[in-house]
């Protein structure tokens, strides 16, 4: 099952799952809206939730997270496929979530999605550990461009420590160019500490 062609399939598949706007498709059946209109403009699930609806943010979180870590999880834990072969099904559904061709190419920032891919690592160490540091700096740091960057380089620091494998770091660095080019927009303003009131 972990022949090239095995590689080609999980690849494909993980880049259609990857692809399918949820958030979009969700928002419009719960709340009538083009959620792209809200918020930042992002086909994601926080601009379910600003359009209204809470159940429909919660269900489109859940879908987005799980096509990161569906075909994921099935090659790595399921077929045992650990090494840099996993590399290219890693990042597929980053890729087919940020650059949707289902949206013209204009995808969400697949940060969810991420998320999903490192469950489908990891289970749950690696995925808490990257929640985690990115609540923190979201806490600390703005704008929230800023605080994902400081959170994958302390990511890095802890797969380097604690998961010394290297493909874990290629995988993070894949990702990490994804998700910062969809963060560009505040990476381009000063960073600042966030005021506390």
């Amino acid at each position: 099952m972990d022949s090239f062609p095995f590689l080609i399939f999980y690849t494909i598949l993980a880049v259609l799952l990857g692809s399918l706007p949820f958030s979009v498709w969700i928002g419009h059946v719960t709340t009538g809206e083009d959620i792209r209109n809200y918020g930042d403009h992002n086909p994601g699930a926080t601009n379910v939730l600003r359009a209204g609806s809470r159940g429909g943010f919660l269900l489109a979180m859940a879908l987005d997270i799980s096509k990161g870590a569906l075909v994921v999880g099935l090659a790595y834990q399921v077929w045992g496929i650990q090494d840099w072969r996993i590399v290219p099904v890693t990042l597929a559904p980053v890729a087919g979530h940020a650059f949707s061709p289902f949206l013209g190419g204009k995808g969400g920032k697949a940060l969810a999605t991420a998320f999903g891919v490192w469950i489908g690592l990891t289970i749950w160490s690696l995925s808490l550990a990257a929640l985690g540091l990115l609540i923190f700096w979201r806490l600390i740091v703005s704008p929230p461009g800023w605080a994902l960057l400081l959170a994958l380089i302390c990511l890095a620091i802890v797969i380097a420590i604690w998961f010394p494998r290297p493909f874990f770091l290629i995988v993070l660095a894949l990702q990490s160019l994804i998700l910062l080019y969809k963060e560009w927009a505040d990476l381009q303003q000063r960073p600042s500490f966030r005021q506390r009131n």
